[in-house]
């Protein structure tokens, strides 16, 4: 083993060890019940960061419309997880959800069509016109038939509800709906460089939670859809200790499997050809690589466990709120731990997660109980009166921690704590 070898394999095992103690004092000093959700949230985001380290440390891909992706997956699996509505499935709706299902899948196969009607002799021209033609159409035809089924829905059952399958199910469909709304999006989107995919994947995102909070037919919208059903016992009986060791167990089962699955594509000849991509496009061009198509394909891919993430979190949340999808926390702090745990390495991508969540959920107990000591100490000996909204100060510092976390990473580790290890082949 070389001695760069040795010392990164000397660092993982040190970096990883302080972790664990850090958990280790905070399930001492904040008892199981709390610490469990947090691990378990923290692996949520684990997940999700495994999916962003691989776009932009795999791929170089900037993409800042994680939330849509996480929104688009949790949604998905409230839907195919929760109980059934039986007023929808007794009124008109089903026959109008199928048949916009089927106007949706003409729309897509004549788009589809037209995008390989080359083969056909027909020119770009013709083309770019018979694309705007059908998007124009499927557009009118689709909304109004909308706007029909929603109104309908709405005055006879209220909403769809669930489908009431498993759980597990639910969350891979989640994993295959946000993959295949990454392919339209990369499919348009990936043309663009830096921070022109950056602004578009935004305002995906917003698209995408507007809807889903808009589309009361669906998803209840701002009314909230709870509880959601978990793939474990529920604390529902108040056996919460149970519950959420059983629930972070299958986090952490998941997180394990998707991780050597990562590091097995890393390692392979198509994660050698990504890096290559990544680091020298024009080079890779030359050598025969269909740079788009694999770009497409690991966003695609890193999407895929977006919505999978997303959807593993809300269940544990056991409510859904369209409304609660923020930039703020599902898109930069999301960042902040693949930047801290180290871009492309996929370790990085779990340790800064876990990490940076504990930094953001502790934050606030911690800066609330120093308030409070210097407000006591400060009234005792100076009379100082302290300020009544001490909780809400203490919230917001949450903001200033992580800012200065992602500081101090950025000046004194550019690359992360675990920055990728440079193979040399």
């Amino acid at each position: 083993m070389s001695e760069e070898r040795q010392y990164s394999v000397m660092r993982d095992v040190v970096l990883f060890a302080a972790l664990g103690l850090l958990i280790l004092f905070i399930f001492v000093s904040q008892g199981p019940v709390y610490s469990l959700r947090m691990m378990v949230e923290a692996g949520c985001y684990a997940i999700i960061a495994l999916g962003l380290t691989i776009q932009w440390g795999y791929a170089g891909l900037f993409n800042v419309g994680i939330m849509g992706f996480i929104a688009a997956g949790a949604a998905t699996s409230m839907i195919v997880s929760f109980p059934q509505n039986a007023d929808f499935w007794n009124s008109g709706g089903p026959g109008l959800v199928a048949m916009f299902i089927v106007k949706l899948a003409v729309s897509g196969a004549a788009l589809w069509a037209i995008y390989r009607s080359e083969r056909w002799g027909i020119g770009p021209k013709l083309r770019a016109l018979l694309t705007a033609i059908a998007i124009a159409v499927a557009y009118l035809v689709l909304s109004e038939h909308m706007a029909e089924m929603s109104d309908e829905i709405e005055q006879a059952s209220g909403w769809m509800g669930g489908l009431g399958m498993p759980v597990f199910v639910g969350w891979i469909v989640a994993g295959i709906v946000a993959g295949v709304i990454a392919w339209l999006v990369g499919k348009i989107c990936l043309g663009l460089r830096a921070d022109y995919l950056a602004i578009a994947t935004l305002g995906i995102a917003q698209i995408i939670k507007h809807f889903l909070k808009n589309a009361d037919w669906l998803t209840r919208g701002t009314l909230t859809v709870s509880p959601l059903p978990w793939p474990v016992q529920t604390p529902a009986d108040g056996e919460f200790i149970m519950a959420r060791a059983s629930y972070l167990t299958v986090v952490a089962i998941a997180i394990v499997i998707i991780y050597l699955l990562l590091q097995r594509a890393y390692h392979s000849p198509w994660g050698r050809m990504m890096r290559a991509i990544r680091d020298n496009e024009n080079a890779a061009a030359s050598m025969g690589k269909d740079v788009n198509r694999r770009r497409l394909e690991i966003f695609v891919l890193g999407c895929i466990l977006m919505g999978f993430g997303g959807a593993v979190l809300i269940h544990f949340a056991s409510i859904y709120d369209p409304s609660g999808f923020l930039d703020l926390n599902h898109t930069f702090l999301i960042w902040v731990m693949v930047i801290l745990g180290g871009s492309g390495n996929n370790r990085g991508a779990i340790f800064g997660a876990i990490f940076v969540y504990i930094v953001w959920v502790m934050s606030e107990p911690v800066a609330l109980m120093l308030f409070n000591l210097i407000g006591t100490y400060g009234q005792a000996w100076l009379g100082w009166e302290p300020p009544s909204d001490l909780a809400s100060r203490a919230l917001q510092m949450r903001v200033f921690v992580i800012g200065l976390t992602i500081t101090l990473v950025l000046r004194f580790a550019p690359q992360g704590v675990l920055p990728e290890r440079q193979a040399r082949h």
